[in-house]
């Protein structure tokens, strides 16, 4: 993928803080990335990454070079700033209690029929220990009801950065590593009947486990 796409092609907040970010990447986590050339430049996809930290959504998408949206808890829109600023740079609400569900499917599909990516952890949470986690079904029903290219990512290193339990470690080299686009195909089985999206799901989340620590590059 071309890495020269600016933060002024963003929108102006987004493309803002994607400059903050990878300066703060570049300054107090910087690691090994590997695979840019597996994001897609042009036409809508989904990210699947594994989720060890607060960090990986910024550190991951300070990485790509096109506007992408992100899920987050809907308790986090508070009033001032909080709200605006996920709104701004449109972040996606979840209701974990499972409201809203229709809500954000359409807020998804909307994101995808512009053309854009959104990063998704099929987890759903937080690793307690850094780990890779079972896959919950809810990235596969996305995958599976849009169809489209799902870019698998891991990261590593976040959970030793600032995982649960443990204060914020600059300096930590945080790696990250994007995998080629798997296709509606290699993921979807519409045989599978009730277990599709856990199927989906598991399938995406083995090509995560696949992808490997990149080798440390020697300046």
């Amino acid at each position: 993928m071309n890495h020269s796409y600016q933060q002024v092609e963003m929108q102006p907040v987004y493309g803002f803080f994607h400059y903050l970010t990878t300066v703060l990447y570049d300054i107090g986590f910087r690691g090994e990335v590997a695979g840019l050339e597996n994001l897609p430049e042009r036409g809508s996809f989904l990210l699947a990454a594994n989720h060890a930290s607060h960090l990986d959504p910024f550190l991951i998408g300070s990485q790509v070079q096109r506007q992408i949206a992100f899920f987050a808890r809907k308790t986090l829109w508070k009033p001032g700033f909080s709200s605006w600023w996920l709104d701004t740079v449109g972040t996606i609400p979840v209701d974990r209690d499972g409201g809203q569900a229709l809500s954000a499917i359409k807020r998804v599909l909307r994101v995808l029929k512009d053309d854009r990516g959104l990063i998704l952890f099929p987890e759903g949470t937080r690793s307690p220990d850094g780990n890779l986690q079972t896959p919950k079904p809810g990235v596969g029903m996305i995958a599976c009801s849009t169809q489209v290219p799902v870019v698998p990512v891991r990261i590593f290193g976040s959970y030793e950065a600032f995982g649960r339990g443990r204060g914020v470690r600059l300096g930590t080299p945080v790696s990250i590593v994007f995998g080629p686009p798997i296709p509606p195909a290699e993921y979807d089985d519409p045989a599978a009947g009730k277990e599709r999206y856990q199927v989906a799901s598991n399938r995406i989340m083995a090509r995560i486990a696949g992808l490997r620590m990149p080798p440390v590059l020697v300046n």
